[in-house]
C-alpha cells in the first residue's frame, strides 16, 4: 500500500475508487464504505483521511495506517489538516484534489458527508458534478446496531464507558492499542509475573483505569492476556501505560510492536496496603483470565 502523510504532494498514476472522511475508529459503518470501494474492479482502491492532528482518537495514524493494509487498500492519503486544502471551496477540490491528482472514477461516501470550505459541500453536489468530472457517487446508508446508528461518537462513548464489548459490536474488531514495548518499572517480574509495557499516544483514547481481558498479538503469533490500564497507584501513581501479561509466555520482547486488544472489562483499578495484597489480587486476575479464556 502506499500511503502519504503529512504532505500536500499526493497523486496517483492510475484511475482511483476513493472514500473521503475522519474515518476515526473506522467502525462499521465505516468499513461499508471501504468494502464498497475495494470491491471495484480496474480501479485503484484508496481512502482519504483528514482529520485534526491534536484532537483525542480512538485510532492512531499507525493504528489506521495497519488496518487499511490489512483490509486490502492501495493507496491511503492521511491530508494535512491545513488551510491549503481546508480553504478549497467544494468544486476546486474536486478538481484539484480528486480529478487531478487521484484521477477519481469513484466515489463511495455516507449520506452526511461534507466537504470543502466550511463544509459547504454535500452528497447532492458530489452527484450534479458526476458527469463534469467523469466518476460515479455511491451513497451509502447509516450502519445501525439494534436499531442504533453507529457513529464514532457512540464507539467513543462506549469505550470511556469501559463498555468494551459493545464498542467491539460497534467496531466489528476487538479495540487496539499498538505500541513498541518498552521497559516499566519490572514490578510483574519481581512478583514473578513478567508483563509487557506499552506506552499510548497521547492522543488515544483508552478505556477506564483498571483489569481487562485482551489478546497480544507480537511478531504474527497471537497470545492470551490479562491487562492493566492506568497509573498504577499500589507504585508511585506516576505512569500512565497499558501492562499486559502474556499467558505461557517469558521471553524478551523489549522494543518489538505489540497490538493489544481489549476483550473484556474484569476490575477497576486499586491502590492496595501493600505488594502482597497486589500480587494475591494478581494472581486472583491471571485466574479468571484462565477461566476467561477457557
Amino acid at each position: 500500500m502506499k500511503y502519504y502523510s503529512g504532505t500536500t504532494d499526493f497523486f496517483s498514476e492510475q484511475p482511483c475508487a476513493v472514500t473521503l472522511g475522519k474515518f476515526d475508529g473506522m467502525h462499521r459503518g465505516h468499513q461499508k464504505l471501504f468494502q464498497k470501494v475495494c470491491s471495484q474492479e480496474g480501479l485503484r482502491r484508496t481512502v482519504f483521511l483528514i482529520a485534526p492532528e491534536k484532537n483525542p482518537c480512538l485510532l492512531t495514524r499507525e493504528e489506521k495506517k495497519k488496518k487499511l493494509l490489512e483490509w486490502g487498500f492501495d493507496l491511503a492519503v492521511d491530508c494535512p489538516y491545513i488551510p491549503e486544502i481546508l480553504g478549497m471551496v467544494p468544486e476546486q477540490f474536486i478538481e484539484k484534489v480528486l480529478f487531478e491528482r487521484l484521477k477519481v472514477r469513484y466515489i463511495a461516501v455516507g449520506t452526511d458527508f461534507r466537504f470543502g470550505y466550511g463544509r459547504e459541500g454535500d452528497v447532492a453536489l458530489l452527484g450534479q458534478l458526476q458527469e463534469k468530472y467523469h466518476y460515479r457517487l455511491e451513497v451509502m446508508e447509516k450502519e445501525k446496531y439494534k436499531d442504533k446508528v453507529i457513529s464514532s461518537t457512540y464507539v467513543r462513548e462506549a469505550v470511556q464507558d469501559g463498555k468494551i464489548e459493545l464498542a467491539n459490536a460497534l467496531l466489528g474488531f476487538p479495540y487496539p492499542v499498538l505500541g513498541k514495548i518498552v521497559h516499566g518499572h519490572h514490578l510483574g517480574r519481581s512478583l514473578g509475573m513478567p508483563t509487557i509495557n506499552l506506552v499510548p499516544d497521547k492522543r488515544k483514547i483508552l478505556p477506564p483505569p483498571g483489569v481487562y481481558f485482551t489478546r497480544a498479538r507480537i511478531s504474527g503469533a497471537s497470545y492470551k492476556g490479562a491487562t492493566n490500564v492506568g497509573y498504577k497507584p499500589t507504585v508511585d501513581g506516576s505512569f500512565l501505560g497499558v501492562e499486559t501479561y502474556l499467558y505461557d509466555l517469558d521471553e524478551d520482547l523489549y522494543g518489538k510492536e505489540a497490538e493489544v486488544s481489549f476483550l473484556h472489562y474484569r476490575r477497576p483499578e486499586q491502590k492496595f496496603s501493600d505488594l502482597d495484597a497486589l500480587k494475591t489480587q494478581m494472581l486472583r486476575d491471571l485466574e479468571a483470565g484462565r477461566e476467561f479464556f477457557a
